[in-house]
């Protein structure tokens, strides 16, 4: 039997946010549903004072389906599933019972604003009164959240924290694998792993924390977190496996969303055959929290205008780039440092400021030296990774805070990267700042044999000296 590493979906830890809900627009659908309710175009389930019965009603409302409520047989279903009886007698206002992670983090939220007290159960086997079921709160029920997907290359699995130990086992059986979990069939995934989770393996491979990937979290925000590492992880083995399929290619980007501020990630995946799902993209569409997907098959042309949609014209806008080593965890690194210098650039007008990776692999490398050497310098280097600052603004006022930042992003990534031997000389032309030296990345030889040619072709050195713009060789 062959063990996986987790990923597990739970809620709570640190990490990068996708976008997900806000309490200010939660507040205002608060705000609509009263107006509905006080306006008599609602039933309701009494005054709705501010606290359980206004957050278990809204819910209702607003996530049709999700909500039982004490009498129903899906409750009564739900308060049998605890294994001891002070939990299974212990009676919530209602039960809510998400089915995404979007849910939990509008439910989140919708508790605050009504000042609901809550508890949250995965597989409920708590000994004591409170752990997972509250008495007059709100009980959010994970059950739903029961994913098991295992990644393309059998190494590790997306785990749903609503799942019990059981079903993921038997899940996992068939294909001759299993994972670092529980020893009791009826446990949950979510409790257990939090607090640590002995396993039958623990022995050789640790506790069920010890073995834990990535997570997907809901803070109390309300924005959806999953550490980098999923994501980073996708990008890192897309750049070593691009050999086995060198028709797949990825732009990764994290952003800072001013509309609804949260940070977000996007990955563009492209495939160059009309297949739906290419399994060497696996790793990319199994991560959890996704909340829209434009995948398809589609023309050159159509793809293009997509692209271009995400980069629209019309603002101020400033590039800057460095090429470093293929690493998720350096990847991590880049994105904290990118996050800390735009903190306090949040509030500048019409700011969309981005981080983005490509990655460089040996197949693309290859093709360099085709036709007449390679005049880029980077003969034999492999796989890498092209990272971009990309960060457009509205006023001009702003140029020179953007500016400094960018800079400082800039600095802080090449240091970070030359510390662990990650740094790459090469600067791409089409993403650098006006100020980066772009021809001496491309190595020594390299910019003589240009300037060699610059001699000779342009000896006034006419498009050196009256074309000012854009970089030049000296």
């Amino acid at each position: 039997m062959r063990l996986l590493s987790l990923s597990i979906l739970l809620l709570a830890a640190p990490g990068v946010e996708v976008v997900a809900y806000t309490l200010d627009q939660v507040e205002a659908q608060f705000s609509s549903y009263l107006k509905l309710a006080e306006n008599g175009r609602l039933s309701t389930r009494g005054q709705l004072p501010l606290g359980c019965t206004l957050a278990c009603d809204f819910l209702d409302f607003a996530l049709p389906s999700q909500i039982s409520y004490p009498n129903s047989t899906i409750y009564s279903l739900e308060e049998s599933g605890y294994w001891s009886q002070q939990q299974a007698l212990t009676e919530p206002t209602c039960r809510f019972s998400p089915k995404s992670a979007l849910d939990v983090s509008f439910a989140v939220l919708a508790l605050q604003v009504a000042q609901c007290a809550f508890a949250v159960k995965s597989g409920g086997h708590a000994a004591f009164e409170g752990a997972s079921n509250i008495q007059g709160g709100m009980t959010i029920d994970l059950a739903n959240l029961n994913e098991i997907t295992v990644r393309s290359d059998r190494t590790q699995t997306a785990v749903g924290a609503g799942n019990i130990w059981y079903d993921v086992y038997t899940t996992l059986q068939p294909m001759g694998l299993t994972v670092i979990g529980g020893r009791v069939s009826a446990i949950g995934v979510g409790g257990l792993t939090l607090g640590g989770g002995i396993s039958f393996f623990s022995g050789r491979y640790g506790w069920a924390c010890d073995n834990v990937n990535n997570y997907e979290v809901v803070l109390a925000d309300g924005s959806i977190r999953e550490t980098a590492a999923a994501i980073n992880d996708a990008f890192y083995y897309l750049g070593v496996n691009a050999p086995s399929d060198p028709y797949a290619q990825v732009i990764t980007a994290y952003a800072y969303a001013q509309s609804v501020d949260t940070y977000i990630i996007a990955s563009d995946l492209q495939y160059g055959k009309p297949v739906a799902n290419p399994p060497i993209l696996q790793n990319f569409t199994a991560v959890q929290g996704a909340i829209a997907s434009t995948l398809r098959i589609v023309d050159q042309a159509n793809l293009t205008i997509e692209f271009n949609n995400t980069n629209p014209g019309g603002f101020r806008q400033t590039y800057w780039t460095l090429m470093v080593g293929n690493n998720a965890d350096l990847m991590a690194d880049m994105v904290a440092i990118y996050m800390e210098e735009i903190e306090p650039l949040k509030t500048v007008a019409g700011i969309v400021p981005s981080l983005v990776f490509q990655p460089i692999t040996t197949d693309m490398i290859s093709h360099f030296s085709k036709n007449g050497g390679n005049a880029l310098g980077l003969d034999d280097q492999g796989p890498l990774n092209l990272v971009q600052i990309d960060i457009s603004w509205s006023d001009i006022a702003d140029d020179n805070r953007i500016l400094t930042a960018a800079q400082k992003i800039l600095d802080g990534c090449q240091a970070a990267a030359s510390a662990v031997g990650l740094l790459n000389k090469y600067v791409y032309q089409n993403y650098a700042s006006a100020g980066q030296d772009v021809f001496s990345g491309y190595g020594q030889e390299n910019l003589a044999r240009l300037k060699a040619v610059s001699a000779k072709y342009d000896p006034a050195q006419v498009f050196q000296k009256l074309q000012p713009g854009y970089f030049k060789l000296n």
